[in-house]
């Protein structure tokens, strides 16, 4: 039997040194090429970035706010009355906007999710009337009802009314009736019986409004003030 001769075998060619400089750079591009990809997929499958540019929603948000909401809602997740929503202006509640100025940072933000889009025209607002529900105002007390009972309303900016027009509403299936927290500034389904009778379509709802993202002394989920809700019975027709 034969062995090899551990003189005859081919001596190890030694190493040659990685680029310590190299590596921490692929090392950065590759977590910032990951980073990127997350943030696109959140961006068109689950949070998207907002901006608050008024005060039709105080106290809850602030003029300023940025905030995130929840594109699965609607979708896997179902909204209910309280819930702050983002909606596409379809109806033309808002007037036209001038085209914004723009820098190639703030483009990219806004692409991959992390900035809000500033040439889309969206409003956010406060649910009070899902489908089928019969939203009512005023009550001898002065109170919103919904479905004959009435409700207290702690989010309505201090000093306001909960409307200081009357009016009595059945939501069309496939609609929604918003209104803003602070009703004093507010114009929101009230102020816009010309178009389709003030109802939004749940087909415009972008998401609910789930985090104040900036400043940071305001980060915190955004309630959807289920109490206020809870003794609300479901519509008589359904």
């Amino acid at each position: 039997m034969s062995h090899a001769s551990d003189a005859a075998a081919t001596p190890d060619r030694p190493r040659k040194k990685r680029n310590p400089v190299w590596a921490a750079i692929r090392e950065v591009l590759i977590i910032v090429v990951v980073a990127l990809v997350i943030s696109l997929v959140v961006k068109t499958f689950f949070f998207r970035a907002f901006y608050i540019p008024s005060g039709s929603m105080e106290q809850t948000l602030q003029v300023n706010d940025r905030i995130f909401a929840n594109l699965m809602a609607p979708g896997p997740f179902e909204l209910s009355r309280g819930d702050v929503v983002v909606f596409r202006d379809e109806e033309g509640w808002l007037p036209p906007i001038p085209s914004p100025e723009t820098n190639a940072v703030s483009d990219f933000f806004t692409f991959v999710g992390l900035l809000p889009d500033p040439s889309s025209q969206h409003l956010i607002k406060r649910i009070i009337g899902m489908p089928g529900d019969t939203v009512e105002c005023c009550s001898a007390d002065g109170r919103l009802s919904v479905n004959g009972v009435e409700i207290t309303e702690p989010y309505v900016y201090p000093g306001d009314n909960p409307s200081d027009s009357e009016f009595t509403k059945t939501v069309p299936e496939g609609k929604i009736w918003v209104m803003g927290d602070h009703r004093g500034a507010s114009a929101d389904s009230r102020f816009h019986e010309d178009l389709q009778e003030g109802f939004v379509d749940l087909s415009a709802v972008e998401g609910r409004a789930a985090v104040i993202s900036w400043p940071l002394d305001r980060l915190g989920g955004i309630s959807g003030e289920d109490e206020v809700f809870a003794g609300v019975p479901v519509p008589a027709n359904q």
